[in-house]
């Protein structure tokens, strides 16, 4: 069985019962990744937790190196990543915290982050139509239900740059728009493991209304609060959908670049085939 990768904050790592600890650094082609990922066995199944912005939060989401994150993972032999989120609520059923399986991105990035490890050399374009893992959206949603969280099946997550938050009118418009979720990170994580071939999967952990509703007033001690409870249930959560992955894979992430490179094999040059190899080595 390939591994189970986690990413998320450093304070989701301290989970009772991981064994064989081990911390990794990793180089990748595209630089290094946020920090060094942590690998374990936790119920009896190996582990890789990757904290997106660093031990203690010090890099920002528009400076992520998304690309070196998801390549450490695919080098360590992961085959499915969780993805676990603090996010702001734009619909008022979707209360602080309650928890979102999302389903579907929209991207409001303009920093030019970089979102595909296919820009030098080699073109692929793969399906995205449905951006996440339904096996494993489907594990992680039913997994809370049996824990007693409050989970909601379904929803669109827009992808603001950030650091700042949004503006009232923004927060308005996204509402009209029909998003559900605000955050800054996941939708660069949900293509490049695609195109990975890793099932991948985001677990919103709602820590507030975005600003829209301006008739409760939000304090960061209220956020980080909730912050807090989310991240003690999210271990919950995640010890519970560890315990329910299979060995075998039925989604069709695994072939995702199947028909997807374009690339004539003998135009691509021998350091991309050489860089890519853990990604295209079974394609080209």
């Amino acid at each position: 069985m390939g591994k189970i990768g986690i990413i998320g904050g450093s304070g989701l790592y301290n989970i009772e019962g991981i064994k064989s600890v081990k911390h990794i650094a990793v180089n990748t082609p595209f630089g290094k990744p946020s920090d060094k990922l942590t690998c374990g066995i936790l119920e009896g199944k190996e582990v890789v937790f990757l904290p997106r912005h660093g031990v203690g939060h010090r890099i920002s989401p528009s400076k992520i190196n998304y690309r070196a994150n998801i390549f450490a993972m695919k080098k360590l032999g992961v085959e499915r990543i969780i993805s676990v989120t603090a996010c702001g609520s734009l619909r008022e059923e979707m209360r602080p915290l309650d928890f979102v399986v999302v389903d579907q991105f929209v991207d409001r990035t303009n920093y030019g982050r970089k979102m595909s490890f296919f820009d030098n050399g080699i073109v692929s374009h793969i399906v995205f139509s449905h951006p996440v893992c339904s096996q494993l959206s489907g594990l992680l949603y039913q997994a809370g239900l049996s824990i007693g969280l409050t989970m909601h099946k379904k929803g669109t997550y827009l992808n603001m740059e950030g650091p700042q938050f949004s503006t009232l009118a923004e927060s308005k418009l996204y509402r009209l728009w029909g998003m559900d979720v605000i955050g800054m990170t996941n939708f660069a994580e949900a293509k490049l493991s695609r195109e990975a071939e890793i099932c991948y999967s985001t677990l919103a952990c709602i820590t507030d209304y975005d600003c829209w509703k301006e008739q409760d007033s939000v304090t960061l001690d209220m956020v980080m609060d909730n912050l807090r409870k989310n991240i003690e249930n999210s271990k919950k959560l995640l010890l519970k959908v560890i315990r329910e992955i299979k060995p075998e894979r039925v989604c069709s992430c695994s072939r995702a670049l199947e028909f997807a490179i374009v690339t004539d094999k003998k135009f691509i040059p021998k350091k991309v085939k050489r860089d890519l190899k853990i990604l295209i080595g079974k394609y080209v």
